[in-house]
């Protein structure tokens, strides 16, 4: 059989923050070879897949050898002489060799290595790109990308609520340009920031100015944006990690010093998107505040809003948005769910029911640019990659770059098709 699983080997690496991840090494019986590599998260939803560390003192608990042993020891016996172009067939070998319901026996980490090692080669051995591997002939439309240039939460060194304060390029009518003006942007944001604060903390290439008042993140975003002279080509996002501010206890989240209710959460998001351009709201409630999501969802029907903690890529809990009517916008990050087959499943399912899809790399990455792939593949409208300032994320930027010279005229941007 031609391009069978020859070798699968799994190894300790580093991602871009320095925190150890697994990277697998697959090579097929007729010389196909890849590697792959596995992104973790800072700010983690308590419903993804389970990922495997070793614990103890080595990397503060975090080294992954033991995940890597699982590839090695459990997962590449049962996957020698498959063949790569068999997905689905490898990936239910894993979870079943596994056995439990988020992966906590081998572990996500594991598990997704070798699922990305064989999508990887399955694509060589079909001779396709990637993205055309994974998405067939539909596989066209560039992602609009999404930047966090300004870092708040319980993660970063700056004083804001929020996780992340994005800017949004839908204005523009390639992917090329809209990178473009990031760079500009971001660059321009990065000085007017030194001016007024002196040196400014950069939290994974956002930026963490010493403030704490939300509304002058989007105001200092804004002026950098006019000063580029992108005005009314970028919108805002927020990714608010609600889950972080929640206080379960007693049903209220802590915003700006204030406790409030759900109720009062919704109209402060109201007014928000009414006094700036904030077209995209992530995770704006706790991750299990569905009736919550399902109200903002109605009240403010034009904008997205995104499930990231409360969906974690996972069907079932897609399905329960979908029938509940909670959030608009699926926030898709394949380590959540732990293999190629049930991510692109996840991201099937939320576009056959009209919510829109936003892959995301997370927060611990590699320079692995699978995830570029896998957005043009599925059409996604959006791609939430943070600033282009650093390898791990760059990888991806500049893979999408590939992508839209490769596609040539048939290239279409998802900016310029809304």
């Amino acid at each position: 059989m031609k391009s069978v699983i020859e070798l699968i080997r799994a190894r300790e690496i580093l991602s871009g923050p320095g925190r150890p991840t697994v990277e697998v090494e697959l090579t097929t019986a007729d010389g196909i070879r890849v590697e792959a590599s596995v992104p973790s998260g800072t700010s983690k939803g308590k419903y993804e897949a389970w990922e495997v560390y070793d614990g103890g003192k080595r990397f503060r608990g975090l080294g992954v050898k033991k995940a890597a042993e699982n590839v090695n020891l459990e997962i590449a016996p049962k996957l020698i002489g498959e063949s790569v172009l068999a997905q689905r067939k490898i990936d239910d070998i894993m979870i079943e060799l596994d056995g439990t319901k988020n992966k906590q026996r081998l572990g996500g980490n594991a598990i997704l290595a070798v699922s990305l090692a064989v999508a990887k080669a399955g694509a060589q051995a079909a001779g396709l790109p990637l993205y055309r591997y994974l998405g067939g002939l539909g596989g066209v439309r560039l992602p609009v990308p999404l930047a966090t240039v300004i870092s708040g939460g319980k993660h970063s060194p700056s004083a804001l609520d929020f996780e992340d304060f994005l800017l949004i390029f839908d204005g523009f009518t390639c992917f090329a340009e809209a990178l473009e003006a990031l760079v500009e942007i971001r660059y321009l944001l990065e000085k007017n920031l030194q001016k007024k604060f002196g040196l400014v903390a950069d939290d994974g290439g956002a930026l963490a100015p010493p403030i704490n008042d939300n509304t002058q993140a989007f105001d200092l975003m804004l002026e950098a944006v006019e000063q580029a002279g992108y005005g009314g080509k970028v919108a805002l996002g927020l990714d608010v990690a609600a889950s972080d501010l929640y206080l379960e206890d007693r049903g209220l989240y802590k915003i700006s010093g204030r406790e409030m209710e759900p109720a009062e959460l919704i109209d402060y998001y109201i007014s928000l998107a009414k006094q700036y351009p904030l077209v995209f709201i992530e995770d704006p409630f706790d991750q299990d505040d569905f009736e919550s999501f399902a109200k903002l969802t109605a009240a403010l029907p034009d904008r997205k809003i995104v499930g990231d903690d409360l969906f974690v890529t996972n069907p079932v809990r897609i399905r329960m948005g979908i029938e509940q009517k909670a959030g608009n916008t699926l926030l898709l990050k394949v380590n959540q769910i732990g293999t190629v087959s049930e991510a692109y499943d996840a991201g099937i399912l939320a576009l056959q029911n009209g919510l829109a899809v936003t892959v995301s790399l997370r927060s611990s990455d590699t320079n692995d640019s699978f995830i570029a792939d896998l957005a043009v593949g599925l059409g996604a409208e959006e791609i939430k990659l943070g600033s282009p300032v650093r390898g791990e994320r760059n990888a991806k930027y500049n893979r999408l770059l590939k992508i839209e010279e490769e596609l040539g005229e048939s290239a279409k941007f998802a900016g310029s098709l809304r």
